[in-house]
């Protein structure tokens, strides 16, 4: 497949270059004191995980971005590694990750010790920022439709494409976030979802926008060298966030947003655990369907490990994402 040898071979670059400069920002981290706070309401074997540094998000952030950008100054020396279609999900990475940090830094250093951004507001900022690539994708990119599996015609939403957009990224930012609460869990989730999408833009020919996943890919497996079990760095909400929306983009970007439920299985699964939870709880005045949501803590609250939670559920990811790529291509 044209350009596949390219494209994991930036992956490559990109996963290196996030180990190599991962044990400074590590020390950076510890210099500055920016530990995670575990609130008294999470897991008990979770307390011994306080203090461990946090915003580690920007770990695989900056050298994909850094990536992209090098990659997109080599057009103006008539190499072409990478095109405009990767200013969306770039971008959309850069701003939720912002959005991240300030919570993160909130939950640490700021008014709210321990709590982070209020929900109001961050949920208004999520809102704002997916109207925005909402209307861009659509008003600028000319995309408000999306491909049915083995069907030549797409599906044009027209004015429709606007909530639907908003509730993917919206939702999608807060679901890869509720993911975020095991060592390793939350990476190797979101790398298997955007090297599945990676693969499906390969299949279409969008060969920038594939690029831009894989370089993803490979920061984020280079973050993960420092976060698998027993973690030295947490991704915060500056990664989780970022993660999450960017997903969404590319899926919208690239009209395959139907699998995105079956290729991110794992958030959407821990999401709905959350509101099936939560409504429960309300209608039985006091009772709980599982016994802690996110549904990760559940099965832990149960007896497994912590790396018996992640391994199962990347392979449920894996196999989900397999499954995607198929209903894609067909």
């Amino acid at each position: 497949m044209r350009g596949t040898t390219t494209t994991l071979a930036i992956a490559g670059l990109s996963f290196l270059v996030t180990v190599i400069w991962g044990q400074p920002f590590l020390y950076l981290l510890r210099r500055l004191k920016i530990g995670k706070l575990i609130r008294a309401e999470g897991p008990e074997v979770q307390f011994s995980k306080m203090g461990t540094p946090t915003m580690g998000g920007f770990l695989f952030i900056f050298p994909t971005v850094l990536f992209n950008v090098l990659l997109n100054a080599a057009n103006m020396f008539g190499v072409h590694l990478i095109g405009q279609s990767y200013l969306m999900p770039m971008l959309s990475l850069v701003l939720y990750s912002i959005i991240g940090a300030v919570d993160d830094w909130e939950g640490i250093r700021g008014s709210r010790r321990g709590l982070g951004m209020s929900a109001k507001m961050k949920f208004l900022l999520q809102v704002i920022l997916s109207i925005f690539f909402a209307y861009v994708i659509k008003e600028k990119l000319g995309i408000s439709d999306m491909l049915w599996p083995n069907s030549p015609y797409p599906i044009e939403f027209g004015f429709w494409f606007y909530p639907i957009a908003v509730f993917l990224i919206v939702g999608m930012s807060n679901a890869v976030n509720l993911t975020d609460g095991m060592d390793g869990l939350a990476g190797l989730i979101s790398a298997t979802a955007f090297a599945a999408y990676g693969i499906i833009l390969l299949q279409d020919g969008e060969f920038f926008l594939s690029r831009f996943c894989f370089i993803l890919v490979g920061s984020v497996f280079g973050f993960l060298w420092f976060n698998v079990n027993p973690a030295m760095m947490f991704m915060g909400d500056c990664g989780s966030l970022s993660l999450g929306a960017t997903l969404a983009v590319i899926a919208l970007i690239s009209r395959h947003w139907l699998v995105l439920p079956i290729i991110a299985i794992i958030p959407v699964s821990e999401t709905i655990s959350v509101i099936l939870q939560v409504a429960y709880f309300k209608l039985t005045h006091g009772k709980r369907l599982f016994r802690m949501a996110p549904i990760h803590h559940h099965f832990q609250e149960k007896g497994w490990s912590e790396m018996q939670v992640v391994q199962r559920f990347w392979l449920i990811s894996l196999l989900f994402a397999m499954l995607g790529v198929g209903l894609a291509a067909m």
